[in-house]
């Protein structure tokens, strides 16, 4: 694995998963990429896994080496719908590969904290989210062209657009988290 150096982490570049559902069709399935990251695990407070959007066997990979889940959604009845669908995987999950796993936190991206209909589904994911035991962080990321200009670009946000709004948004969910993570359990790093 090629690793990049950014300024105090690392990035594993995109690995292209086309077909890598039927590559992990073989027992253990759920475990393969537990046993990717163990060698690496130690040398980082955090490692975050990006997951697809999808419910299949690579998001119940990351569920079972994680330790904590953090939900990013946007304020759509579709995201909200499928929270609840992920909820009950992570109780699958829970079960049969990670007792441990748990949903921390849900985080709205994409929002307009002006648009009514953002108002409303935020009300919605609020009780879902009492429901599920998971709170809402109180810092959400807005909406922004310089994230997908960025994507575009083959870079983070913090590298193309370091003073745009959504950088700051996402500055300040970084705080916030970490405040949370040592009020909570004052625990020095998670996966």
């Amino acid at each position: 694995m090629d690793f990049c150096m950014k300024g105090g982490y690392d990035i594993l570049p995109n690995i292209m998963l086309v077909g890598a559902e039927q590559e992990l069709s073989q027992t253990g399935k759920e475990h393969r990429l537990k046993e990717a990251i163990a060698p690496v695990a130690e040398k980082y407070d955090y490692i975050i896994i990006d997951t697809p959007p999808s419910l299949g066997v690579l998001t119940v990979n990351a569920f079972t080496v994680a330790g904590d889940i953090l939900i990013s959604t946007t304020a759509g009845i579709f995201a909200t719908t499928g929270i609840n669908q992920l909820n009950e995987t992570v109780r699958s999950v829970q079960r049969y590969c990670n007792p441990n796993v748990k949903i921390t936190g849900i985080l709205f991206t994409r929002f307009n904290p002006r648009a009514n209909i953002s108002k409303q589904i935020k009300e919605l994911t609020e009780q879902l989210s009492e429901y599920i035991s998971a709170p809402i962080y109180k810092t959400y990321i807005r909406s922004a062209v310089a994230v997908e200009e960025a994507q575009a670009n083959r870079t983070d946000i913090f590298e193309y657009a370091e003073k745009s709004t959504v950088s700051e948004d996402y500055k300040a969910f970084i705080e916030e988290f970490l405040k949370g993570e040592v009020e909570s359990n004052g625990r020095k790093g998670k996966i």
